[in-house]
């Protein structure tokens, strides 16, 4: 095995914290004595001890340790948060060398932990996979360096271009469009993000819990919007499964899990801007077509999944549109997935 094969390594491992590490990143960590892996470990969820912690901590004969080299998908930090700055622990422990993936964009970070660590005279080689490690953690990079969260857009539109039927007064329900187990991949997505957002006409018409109760993993922060605060009470986003967030231009109260916020006008930057200050690092908005189309227009998306149901509504509420070509596309069940990146 090469530096390659040991730094994928620390990629696989990091994807095992995926929807659980927010708002920190996804890191993973493998040490090699003597060309041979005696600790691996992956950052398990916020608050737990960092990859490189948990790997030392892992070995057995410590003495080992100044003649490893340790192999980090993300440069270690240098300071305090909930856990004390884990380069401190490689300079206790005089490790020959550090490989790093890439460099860390969170200012309390941002190359500080590569030069104590030179200076401390362990040798450093940074930037293998660095790409592929950037890739892994675009949501802290995108929430760090754009000060804004990573947006993901979803839709399901009918193979004649449609998101709903149009609605009798006061009709309520879905109109399903995908698959049933197309379902369960759509909740899977929720459980990898932060927070799902919705406008105020997916809620009254739709009634969702925007919970992954098809799969296994934590639910989002639910976010609406609802400039007059038009949404009954009795709604499924206003149960315990999740925080949920309401932004308004009427009031600021909060209610055991739920927080109204006021804001001057109920724009992408002015939510966004909300979102990054409460350290939300990604956002999966679902809907409805007029929300989606908000941050297509605003050009602050980043990725978009549009879901091909086989079923035609032959008129209704128009699907949005990305003028882009997909960059990947396959079949799943009777539905047809695309995705889209903005760049």
């Amino acid at each position: 095995m090469n530096d390659y094969d040991y730094m994928q390594r620390c990629i696989d491992l990091a994807l095992l914290g995926k929807g659980m590490v927010a708002p920190n990143p996804m890191v993973g960590c493998v040490i090699v004595h003597n060309k041979r892996i005696i600790s691996e470990a992956f950052h398990m969820h916020f608050g737990s001890s960092h990859a490189e912690n948990s790997a030392i901590e892992l070995v057995e004969d410590k003495s080992l340790l100044a003649e490893s080299t340790v192999y980090i998908s993300l440069e270690p930090c240098a300071h305090f948060g909930k856990t004390p700055p884990c380069v401190d622990l490689l300079i206790k422990y005089k490790l020959k060398k550090v490989v790093v993936g890439c460099r860390d964009s969170n200012p309390l970070v941002a190359g500080k932990g590569i030069e104590k660590l030179i200076k401390s005279g362990i040798e450093v080689n940074e930037g293998v996979l660095e790409d592929e490690c950037k890739e892994l953690n675009k949501r802290f990079f995108t929430f760090h360096e754009k000060k804004r969260p990573y947006v993901i857009l979803k839709w399901a539109q009918t193979n004649d271009g449609y998101l709903d039927k149009l609605r009798e007064k006061g009709e309520v329900g879905s109109n399903w469009i995908s698959a049933p187990e197309t379902k369960a991949l759509v909740h899977k997505w929720r459980s990898e993000e932060q927070s799902i957002l919705v406008g105020r006409n997916t809620i009254i018409n739709d009634n969702p819990s925007l919970t992954v109760r098809e799969y296994k993993g934590e639910n989002p922060i639910r976010i609406v919007i609802d400039s007059q605060l038009q949404i009954s009470s009795d709604v499924n986003i206003y149960s315990e499964e999740a925080p949920t967030i309401v932004f308004n231009r009427l009031k600021n109260e909060l209610k055991e899990n739920i927080e109204w916020v006021k804001i001057s006008e109920t724009s992408t930057a002015n939510i966004l801007e909300e979102l990054y200050k409460r350290n939300i690092l990604s956002v999966f908005v679902e809907g409805g077509s007029r929300t989606l189309q908000y941050f297509i227009i605003d050009n602050v998306w980043d990725e978009a999944r549009v879901i091909v149901g086989d079923i035609s509504f032959g008129e209704g509420i128009k699907a949005p549109v990305i003028n882009k070509v997909p960059y990947d596309n396959y079949k799943f069940g009777s539905d047809m997935i695309y995705y889209y990146k903005r760049k």
